[in-house]
């Protein structure tokens, strides 16, 4: 049974269509969406023994290594203790190592020769898959998709730096 998630229309008083209130939940149609997405670039880079979050991780540490565990969580936008987990896998396998960095506190990632023919060859399966992609949506949507989340982040960060800054105000 599927539920009926659709943007309702409302005619203005003027007779123009209006969107009204979204039905149904966003999280719900994000994650159904993003699972849908993942199964598709997952179906390619598996066969290389990549997941999809793991070839994405790769990558990062390949263009930004070697780095420091907190600034690369900070770039991709996850938690340290996340960031900690999702390494554990690449770094078994070979594809990264975690060395001490310039002071005895500190620690570097960086991708080691596999590490990288792996991300050069994931690279390519993972072009497939947008290419997959963009012949399944078309092109101009996936465009207007970008478009859109690119939007959506900007705006859901700047609600969040107003929500923060609240919070340090004296009252």
């Amino acid at each position: 049974m599927q539920m009926d998630t659709s943007v309702k229309k409302k005619a203005t008083r003027d007779g123009k269509l209006a969107v009204a209130s979204p039905q149904g939940c966003t999280n719900l149609k994000l994650h159904q969406l993003g699972r849908r997405v993942a199964r598709l670039y997952d179906a390619e880079v598996r066969a290389l023994g990549l997941k999809g979050t793991q070839y994405s991780l790769l990558s990062y540490v390949v263009k930004l290594g070697p780095i420091q565990p907190g600034a690369l969580a900070a770039a991709i936008g996850i938690a340290p203790s996340t960031l900690t987990r999702n390494l554990q896998p690449l770094q078994a396998q070979g594809w990264i190592v975690i060395e001490p960095g310039a002071d005895a506190r500190s620690l570097l990632v960086s991708a080691t020769e596999s590490g990288q023919a792996l991300r050069a060859q994931a690279q390519r399966a993972w072009k497939r898959s947008q290419l997959e992609l963009n012949a399944r949506l078309g092109e101009e949507r996936v465009v207007q998709l970008h478009a859109l989340i690119d939007e959506c982040l900007l705006q859901l960060d700047a609600a969040e730096a107003g929500e923060s800054d609240e919070g340090e105000q004296d009252d």
